[in-house]
C-alpha cells in the first residue's frame, strides 16, 4: 500500500501512532515502527505542569520511554502550548535525533526552525484552516487533519468532510505537504475511507491505546474494551477541574464516569473552580480510581474488543484496507 507518505518518510504503511500522553510509551512506539508504521513517542506536556511529572499519577519519565526506541526510527509529540513553557525538553529530545517531531495545540512557528534545522521533519496536527496556514507557514513536512470524533483534545471539525476541505486547500497553497487523517479511524475501514478522501495516510489513537504494547492500565482497558462510542463525551470541565490551561478552542474527549456526569455540562462552573480538584484528581489517576480519573478515548472505542499487538493491529488494518478498496464501486452490492 503505497503512498505519499510511505515514500516520503520510508515507513511500509501509511499508519502513524497518535503521540497519546500517558499512553503512547516507548514500547508502543517501537513495536510500530518495527512493524512498518511511524512510532511516535507521547511527550505530553513535558513536565510543564510542574508536580505532575515524576509524582503519583503524573506523566511517564519521557528519557526512560525514549530509552526503547534507541536505534530506531521514531518520532516524538508534544502539546506545543505546554512545550512553550519549558521549551529546553526539545533541545533534550532534538539531542536523541527523533526522525520527525509532532507538534499539536498551539502555534508551531514558536519550535519550527529548531526542529527544522536538526533534520528533523515536522508534522503539525490542525483543527482549523487557521491551524493549516500555521502549519504551511512553519515548514511542515506533513499536516494532520484532526476531527472531532477523536479522543483526548481536540476542536469542533468532524473528521469526514474536515479532511477533503485540508486535502483541496492544500492542493492549491501547499501541494508538497503531505496529509493525514486522524478522528475515528480504528480498522481497514477507516484507513480506506481517510486515503479515498484525499489522505496520504492516517495518525491512529484509540485503536492502539487498546494494544498490548500501550501504558494503558489494565482498569483502562477494561473500561475500554465495554465502551461504545455513545459513552463518550467532549467537555472542558475536566481540563479545569484539574487545573490544566488548555486554550479555549480545545475540549477533551473521555469515557463518560460519575465526574463528568457531574461535570461535563458545567463548563463555566468548573472554570470557576479552576483547580480545585487537581490534588484529588491526580491521587484518583495513581490508584486507576476510575469514577474520578478520565480515560481519553474517541468514538471509535465501540469498534474495539481486543487488545492485540500492535504489529497485528497494523496487519489487519492495511489487509482489510486493501481487500476494500480492490472491491471499489461493487463493495454497496455485494455486503
Amino acid at each position: 500500500m503505497k503512498t505519499r507518505l510511505t515514500e516520503a518518510f520510508a515507513v511500509r504503511h501509511p499508519i502513524a501512532c497518535a503521540p497519546m500522553g500517558f499512553v503512547t510509551g516507548g514500547r508502543l512506539a517501537a513495536a510500530v515502527s518495527s512493524a512498518g508504521g511511524l512510532g511516535i513517542v507521547g511527550g505530553g506536556y513535558a513536565g510543564a505542569l510542574g508536580g505532575y511529572a515524576g509524582t503519583p499519577g503524573g506523566e511517564p519519565d519521557l528519557g526512560k520511554e525514549l530509552a526503547h526506541v534507541d536505534g530506531q526510527k521514531f518520532g516524538i509529540g508534544f502539546i506545543t502550548w505546554a512545550l512553550a513553557r519549558v521549551p529546553h525538553v526539545l533541545d533534550e529530545v532534538l539531542s536523541r535525533s527523533p526522525y520527525c517531531v509532532f507538534l499539536s495545540f498551539g502555534d508551531p512557528r514558536l519550535f519550527s526552525e529548531r526542529i527544522l534545522r536538526s533534520g528533523a521533519k515536522l508534522i503539525c496536527q490542525v483543527q482549523s484552516l487557521r491551524h493549516v496556514d500555521q502549519a504551511i507557514e512553519a515548514g511542515a513536512a506533513a499536516i494532520v487533519a484532526q476531527g472531532a470524533e477523536a479522543g483526548g483534545h481536540g476542536a469542533l471539525r468532524s473528521t469526514l468532510p474536515f479532511v477533503p476541505e485540508v486535502a483541496d486547500y492544500l492542493a492549491k497553497k501547499a501541494p508538497t505537504t503531505l496529509l493525514l487523517a486522524a478522528g475515528g479511524i480504528a480498522d481497514g475501514r477507516g484507513l480506506a475511507a481517510a486515503l479515498m478522501l484525499g489522505a496520504d495516510g492516517v495518525v491512529v489513537g484509540t485503536r492502539f491505546l487498546a494494544s498490548e504494547e500501550a501504558l494503558t492500565p489494565p482498569a483502562a482497558w477494561d473500561r475500554v474494551a465495554r465502551a461504545t462510542g455513545d459513552e463518550t463525551v467532549r467537555t472542558k470541565a475536566i481540563d479545569a477541574l484539574r487545573g490544566y490551561s488548555w486554550p479555549e478552542e480545545f475540549s477533551f474527549r473521555v469515557l463518560k464516569n460519575k465526574l463528568t456526569e457531574q461535570w461535563a455540562h458545567r463548563e463555566g462552573d468548573a472554570t470557576a473552580a479552576f483547580g480545585s480538584l487537581a490534588a484529588a484528581y491526580a491521587q484518583a489517576r495513581a490508584r486507576q480510581d476510575l469514577d474520578m480519573a478520565v480515560v481519553g478515548a474517541g468514538e471509535c472505542v465501540g469498534l474495539i474488543r481486543d487488545r492485540p499487538s500492535a504489529v497485528s493491529i497494523l496487519e489487519a488494518m492495511v489487509a482489510e484496507a486493501q481487500s476494500l478498496l480492490g472491491r471499489g464501486a461493487t463493495l454497496n452490492f455485494t455486503r
